[in-house]
């Protein structure tokens, strides 16, 4: 599935001589699958670990490993180290010793990957990789200070075991992290940039007893989604969530609750926003009691007494005829009949901009899935039915409506 912000985006992945080599490898599949454009420059030490040809073949493009010659021999690289920094959206350097982080805060050249990373004039991301000791040597500590004091981001290593069988701080992070970071490096000048966004996610859980509840179908994909586009958007993200399930977006505060009230307390403490996209399916009801002990089966039967949650929503809806915030207010909306009749109600009695509405009966469409079928619902256009698409899509979708309506605001 192609990533939007990543998309003919052209990243230059330069790979050093650390044993976390092999995380490279996945990392370059993964950027080239989303949809990136990936050249490698490897280091000398980088060769001992991976050889060269498994980066051509996950990427599709020759590897730059000598600063006179690609890998292949077919292309002259004399003046490489220009090429690859101007046209590069990015240069992520991962794993990245302490060895090519000193001699890039030293301004040292006498390989390629250091000699393109002082020619070049985009984004530098370093990703250290060592042996915790190594990592936490004041050597080492004062050169990422330099490079930060640059302007060159460091992706944080992560806590674990070695292999020399030590544990401390200093292990590369996993590819979809990796990933993330490159996602946030690039968004941040996005058309949400400076903007508050929340978000809510997944279905409310209400509990019955010590060992049951009641939910709902709901996975949490549309709503982390659009978390994510917020992200690439360059906006400032908070995510209400019920979901631990799936990957938290890199960038974004995590609110996690679990309840319908739960979820209304948090919602009003974050509706002071830009953009409130209520993307989380909300239960209605709630037992009307919750039993202190597990309920025992009973020959006669159980009958459990529901009563209504708060409508989050409608709540926001009318503290914001006061408040004039959020902003931007959306809503969902799943259906299984009246769609459109009944996502036009729901826009009328939420006070809310858009209604995100979505017949779950469709096949493509609804929860679990990771594609959707939706009509946009706003009060100042005909509604709008966007064809099956991927919730990713759907969720460009949303935000793409969400940052022309506030650049329309600040206009009038």
């Amino acid at each position: 599935m192609k990533i939007p912000i990543l998309e003919n985006k052209r990243v230059v992945l330069g790979v050093t001589g650390s044993i976390a080599a092999y995380k490279a490898a996945d990392l370059a599949s993964k950027l080239t699958q989303v949809g990136a454009e990936v050249h490698v420059i490897m280091t000398a030490d980088a060769k001992h670990f991976v050889a060269p040809l498994t980066f051509e073949a996950v990427t599709g493009n020759p590897v730059f490993d000598d600063l006179w010659q690609s890998s292949s021999g077919t292309m002259p690289t004399h003046i490489a180290h220009i090429g690859l920094a101007e046209s590069a959206d990015l240069i992520l350097i991962a794993p990245a010793t302490a060895n090519t982080i000193a001699k890039i805060a030293h301004g040292l050249a006498h390989d390629l990957l250091s000699v393109t990373v002082l020619a070049a004039r985009c984004p530098v991301v370093v990703a250290p990789a060592m042996d915790g000791g190594m990592y936490e040597n004041p050597a080492t500590q004062a050169n990422l200070r330099i490079l930060r004091e640059r302007g060159i981001t460091i992706i944080e290593p992560e806590w674990g075991r070695f292999a020399s069988g030590l544990e401390g701080r200093g292990r590369l992070p996993e590819t979809l992290t990796l990933i993330g970071e490159v996602r946030r490096i690039l968004g941040r000048n996005g058309v949400l940039a400076g903007r508050q966004v929340v978000v809510t996610a997944g279905g409310t859980i209400e509990d019955l007893d010590p060992v049951r509840y009641i939910t709902n179908r709901s996975s949490g994909k549309q709503g982390f989604a659009v978390a994510q586009a917020a992200l690439d958007a360059g906006a400032s993200l908070t995510l209400i969530t019920t979901v631990k399930s799936l990957p938290e977006p890199v960038g974004a505060e995590i609110m996690y609750v679990r309840s319908a009230e739960e979820m209304l307390g948090a919602v009003l403490k974050q509706a002071d926003c830009d953009v409130l996209i209520m993307a989380a399916a909300v239960a209605d009801f709630r037992p009307a009691a919750v039993a202190s002990h597990k309920i025992k089966k009973q020959d006669a039967g159980l009958t459990i007494t529901l009563e209504k949650n708060p409508d989050i929503l409608f709540t926001v809806g009318q503290q914001r005829l006061q408040t004039k915030l959020p902003r931007i207010l959306i809503g969902f909306a799943a259906e299984t009949d009246d769609l459109i009749a009944n996502a036009k109600a729901k826009l009328d009695k939420k006070n809310a901009d858009m209604i995100v509405a979505n017949d779950v009966s469709v096949p493509g469409a609804g929860f679990e899935g990771d594609t959707n079928v939706v009509t946009l619902i706003t009060a100042d256009a005909p509604p709008q039915t966007l064809e099956k698409m991927s919730k990713t899509e759907v969720a460009a979708a949303i935000i793409q409506w969400a940052a022309g309506k506030l650049t329309a605001s600040a206009e009038s």
